[in-house]
């Protein structure tokens, strides 16, 4: 199983959120995901100015698998998405850390951090369903 970054936090749903220091986040699926649905050949991005509530669905991703529904693992505005993913959705399968971030969200409430997992925990839930 890859590493799993310890600087993140993760939903249950395979979502990370990264904490940008400035009361936003970027949000995008673990690399434990992308392993799961294979090669990413389409990413629904949400629209910016939407708002989110935890669990909302905001996107899909497809491959050549499945298609996933992608949920939100904080409540806030959408500031930013990854336009990049339009013409390159492989991104997502090459970079899921780093380049294949999905959207950056202002959050609502800083302490819904603290509800996601850390990677320990995550570790946990993805080897459960291996």
């Amino acid at each position: 199983m890859s590493t799993i970054p310890a600087n993140l936090r993760y939903a249950e749903s395979h979502e990370w959120v990264l904490d940008n220091g400035d009361g936003s986040v970027t949000i995008g699926i673990t690399d434990h995901a992308q392993e799961a649905l294979g090669d990413v050949v389409f990413v629904e991005l949400p629209e910016i100015g939407s708002t989110l509530a935890v669990g909302d669905e905001f996107g899909v991703i497809e491959s050549v698998k499945a298609a996933s529904d992608l949920y939100a693992p904080v409540a806030g505005e959408i500031i930013e998405i990854n336009e990049a993913l339009e013409d390159a959705p492989e991104t997502v399968n090459e970079s899921p850390y780093e380049d294949g971030w999905i959207m950056k969200v202002r959050l609502d409430d800083e302490a819904a951090m603290e509800k996601l997992l850390d990677a320990d925990a995550y570790q946990a839930v993805a080897a459960a369903e291996d």
